[in-house]
């Protein structure tokens, strides 16, 4: 393999029901990055059916240079062969020498089967990317061993240096309207033999329980809290506040929370306006998870907790009677307002 050859930054851009899912900006303000770096362009691939330009000016303003666009009935609902031969199609023709793909549930199961058949390597969930100044290889850093440490992995004989990135890691650009860019049609054939399921029905599940990587403000809570009972008590300073409520491994490994409120390399990455802290120590896999938080605020009876090093207010004090008092005094605030 003449690894020369390879050059840009390829974004799977994905969408679901004509809709370009968030993690799409995300990984082109990532992409942005790494292509100027190299000093390439960043192309996004965007495959699906009945697509539209105003998808593709989108894409163009969130920091892409072209976009490549599949339109074709057979993309018209993910399905793993239809789209793993356009993105290996694409990769084959294009040579980019990185591509990013979102670590969702599509894109877990598009990339390590593209991966394969182009013979070279994945680095999947990453939560960290980077180009190393001597040898222009990409930098990819993910959780391993259970999140206890992190490993950077490179794959400096094989290209494309392919990676799927956890949502909500990366900071997507604002949008600039004004960005020139251009869009290319990417013609495939598809056979019969390439649809190996018949989708019979497609049910959209009602989600009720908000994403907590959308919030703006975040109460989350740690070990310290001491039981289940009192760490319920939070939702009731979340609800005052206006946010929702979150939580550390020790918290969600206790049972006193769901995995999707887990905050955390191993759980899920935040940016809120406000993150406040309760009861949580500080380890450095709940910290990877927090730490771009516009302003955090941490409460812990213990003053030598490594959180308070993170944090823009410390408090230093019993968690499980600050926040009953928080709660009446917000909610006397909000009665003689």
């Amino acid at each position: 393999m003449n690894i020369d050859e390879y050059k840009g930054v390829l974004v799977f851009a994905e969408q679901r029901g004509g809709q370009v899912q968030k993690i799409a900006y995300e990984l082109l303000g990532a992409g942005r990055s790494i292509a100027d770096s190299l000093g390439e362009p960043l192309l996004a691939m965007l495959a699906g059916s009945g697509l539209t330009d105003a998808q593709t000016a989108d894409l163009v303003a969130a920091g892409a240079d072209e976009v490549i666009l599949l339109d074709d009935e057979s993309l018209a609902d993910y399905m793993t062969e239809p789209y793993a031969k356009a993105l290996v199609a694409v990769i084959r023709e294009r040579k980019p020498s990185v591509c990013l793909v979102g670590a969702t549930t599509i894109g877990r199961d598009l990339a390590p089967r593209a991966a394969a058949r182009l013979g070279t390597g994945l680095t999947a969930d990453c939560t960290g990317l980077a180009v190393e100044e001597e040898t222009c290889n990409l930098l990819m850093t993910r959780p391993a061993f259970g999140g206890n440490i992190m490993a950077t992995i490179v794959c400096p004989e094989h290209r494309p240096q392919m990676s799927t990135v956890r949502p909500g890691v990366m900071r997507r650009l604002a949008k600039d309207p004004a960005r020139q860019g251009k869009m290319s049609r990417f013609v495939l054939a598809f056979e019969p033999s390439d649809r190996t399921v018949e989708i019979l029905e497609t049910v959209t599940e009602k989600v009720e329980k908000k994403n907590i990587e959308d919030a703006s403000i975040l109460v989350s809570g740690g070990r310290g809290l001491g039981s289940e009972e009192n760490f319920e008590k939070l939702q009731g300073l979340a609800t005052e506040l206006g946010g929702l409520v979150s939580a550390s491994r020790a918290v969600v490994d206790s049972g006193w929370a769901s995995q999707d409120r887990q905050v955390g390399q191993t759980g899920k990455t935040v940016r809120p306006d406000l993150y406040l802290a309760c009861g949580i120590s500080g380890m450095i896999q709940h910290i990877a998870g927090m730490e771009d938080s516009d302003y955090i605020i941490a409460v812990n009876k213990n003053a030598d907790a490594p959180i308070f090093g993170y944090a823009d207010l410390g408090i230093v004090t019993d968690v499980n009677k600050l926040v009953p008092a928080l709660i009446d005094e917000l909610k006397t605030a909000k009665a003689q307002s």
